[in-house]
């Protein structure tokens, strides 16, 4: 079980006035992280175990990479100016699901998210996110996000299936997500970085001033403004003998 599915009742206890002390006390013996976003101050940064995902997409020199979770407050606060930094600098922003156990629709909504994205296009499944966030607050529990992707789909023009997902697959790339944000070492949503290929600087360095997101993004163009854009290798083509 993940550090994060550990955490989940521990922390439950935070929500409780007449537990809070008896909480914090419990978090000072087991060494509860300071990193969940909705819970206390920010992490000082994260300690990265695995860093094969925090590269830019091939043919990208410069990259945003998130690790987000559809009902974390923080996450809705950052999603319009990591949108807004990947549209001005023309860069990708690459997002990954990492649902917190503490979240009761989350899982859900990102396996929502996946749906449009397979059946009508990573446009329309983003936009889906960013109204996700855009109206966190007034999504209330599981029903609570039916209701408002009915909606959504309606307002679109899209036909919902009876079953979003009836063979797992979205659930499983959502799983899938999960464990590669743990094989990285994420501890709290959202964590951000900004990344880079062939850089003369750091590879990849943590957004945890967002203040600083547009200097970070300057920095690693200037960076990377020599190296050779990534490619995708192609498979050789075979040539057929004349007869």
């Amino acid at each position: 079980m993940s550090r994060s599915f550990n955490l989940a009742s521990r922390l439950s206890l935070l929500s409780h006035p007449a537990g809070l002390f008896a909480g914090l006390v419990l978090a000072a013996l087991i060494g509860v992280p300071t990193a969940l976003a909705q819970f206390s101050a920010p992490s000082p940064g994260t300690q990265v175990h695995d860093a094969t995902p925090l590269k830019p997409p091939a043919g990208s020199r410069v990259a945003i990479v998130e690790f987000e979770d559809m009902e974390c407050p923080d996450c809705a606060r950052a999603n319009p100016l990591l949108k807004e930094a990947a549209a001005k600098y023309k860069i990708p922003w690459v997002r990954h699901d990492f649902p917190l156990p503490m979240h009761a629709w989350s899982f859900n909504a990102a396996v929502n998210a996946r749906w449009f994205d397979a059946n009508k296009g990573k446009a329309v499944g983003d936009e889906y996110r960013d109204q996700v966030f855009a109206n966190q607050s007034s999504i209330v529990g599981i029903e609570g996000l039916r209701k408002f992707t009915e909606k959504f789909a309606a307002d679109h023009h899209i036909e919902l299936p009876f079953a979003i997902d009836p063979q797992g697959k979205l659930n499983a790339d959502v799983k899938a997500d999960y464990s590669l944000g743990q094989r990285v070492g994420i501890e709290h949503t959202p964590t951000i970085w900004v990344v880079t290929s062939n850089s003369k600087g750091a590879p990849f360095v943590e957004v945890l001033d967002r203040s600083r997101l547009y200097q970070m993004i300057d920095q690693a163009i200037a960076d990377t403004a020599s190296a050779p854009k990534t490619t995708v290798a192609k498979a050789p083509v075979k040539k057929t003998a004349a007869k």
